[in-house]
């Protein structure tokens, strides 16, 4: 007889015994839920107790079929009461024994996108059971995307010997990775994490690691286009990014330049690695005619934002960021993954991992949302106007 699996994953043969349904939960007859053939027992146990000498014949039958059917509506009774007090099983709670999770932030601590992030980590946590400072003990260190402290706290992470280390940003999951292959990890906004050789491929993670990604790359010529339509005369895209956080742009700008063909532009590399360079950077760009900027995500320009933000508007350089944050803080447009949901969604693997699942077998995920914020105000400093297409699609407007 063939095997099935129940919706709880035991195997059962194929023939089915009735279900009992007691206080919201379902059980079979007869199994757990009452604990082995725990029905049977107690009516023996309440026969050989309770039961009195009878006569013979169908009058004596009778008595005691009467007597068996009291017998078992009473051990129903209290089965049933039983039931209602019988606590959830145990994989719908967390587990007694505190949890202890490192977490190696891009942002720096006093950073409004940082704390928007860690809300929404923590709220979905505490959704699924596990609250800071009851359950589970978190350690956060902030990076800020400086390479130093990146390398410093990862090494102080590891050292810790957690239960889980959450990484957030390609250089310090490299970091981390640097220190351990043991310690379970999820990574957190990671770029092209094969590419990286962080895991074997998507499907399968293999190792001690998976996550969620950020940049799909389809999204690029959506920014290139995007950038095109607002600033029309803009024919020359400088893609600004540091080597020491994410070398991996080098490799990419091949795919980027074929998708800039596509909107009459040409794509060229703008490294950064200091305040001076990006001011600099952004000023050499504002002196040629037609010239543009596209600052996709790195954990490096979240951290410098602010002074690409403000050199872009010194220099009226139109320019597409991948982060909401820029553009709340003056940047003229964004288009990327919606941080604060990739943040909340990676609280379900952290969950399943403290709970015992290998982190090697479960999928790396892709952003599900996107977000395109447009700043009229910067628009109109820098002598552009914004579609009315353009803003019917938007997410977010500032005015």
């Amino acid at each position: 007889m063939s095997a099935e699996r129940d919706s709880i994953g035991n195997v059962h043969s194929g023939r089915k015994t009735p279900e009992i349904r007691i206080s919201g939960q379902r059980g079979r007859a007869g199994t757990a839920l009452f604990g082995p053939a725990a029905v049977p027992v107690a009516m023996a146990k309440r026969d050989r107790i309770g039961a009195q000498p009878t006569g013979s014949g169908a009058h004596g039958r009778g008595h005691r079929l009467q007597r068996v059917c009291e017998l078992r509506r009473r051990d129903f009774i209290c089965l049933l009461g039983a039931a209602a007090a019988w606590p959830l099983p145990l994989a719908a709670q967390p587990p007694d024994r505190v949890r202890r999770v490192g977490v190696l932030m891009s942002n720096a601590e006093g950073d409004p996108e940082g704390q928007a992030r860690m809300n929404a980590l923590q709220q979905a946590l505490a959704e699924l059971g596990w609250k800071d400072g009851h359950n589970l003990r978190v350690t956060w260190r902030w990076s800020g995307g400086d390479v130093g402290r990146i390398r410093d706290y990862a090494a102080e992470l590891a050292g810790l010997n957690p239960d889980l280390i959450i990484a957030n940003g390609t250089p310090q999951v490299s970091a981390v990775r640097q220190q351990t292959r043991a310690i379970p990890m999820v990574f957190v906004l990671v770029n092209d994490p094969v590419a990286a050789g962080f895991i074997t491929n998507l499907a399968r993670p293999g190792g001690n690691i998976t996550g969620f990604t950020f940049l799909e790359y389809s999204m690029v010529a959506k920014a290139l286009e995007m950038l095109k339509e607002v600033a029309p005369t803009v024919s020359r895209v400088a893609v600004m990014f540091n080597p020491k956080t994410y070398p991996f742009y080098d490799g990419h700008l091949p795919s980027f330049t074929e998708d800039a063909r596509k909107f009459s532009m040409e794509v060229v590399r703008a490294a950064v690695g200091s305040d001076s360079e990006i001011e600099e950077t952004v000023a050499g760009l504002a002196a040629r005619p037609g010239s543009g900027l596209l600052v996709p995500p790195d954990t490096y320009t979240l951290a410098h934002r602010a002074t690409i933000v403000k050199a872009a508007a010194l220099n009226r350089l139109p320019a597409m960021y991948a982060y909401r944050q820029s553009v709340r803080e003056g940047g003229l447009i964004s288009y990327g993954a919606d941080t604060i949901d990739v943040f909340r969604r990676s609280a379900t693997y952290i969950d399943r991992i403290l709970r015992g699942a290998n982190p090697g077998e479960l999928p790396a995920q892709a952003p599900s949302k996107f977000e395109l914020v447009v700043n009229l105000k910067t628009a109109a400093e820098l002598g552009l106007t914004v579609s009315p297409t353009l803003l019917a699609v938007a997410d977010e407007v500032i005015e």
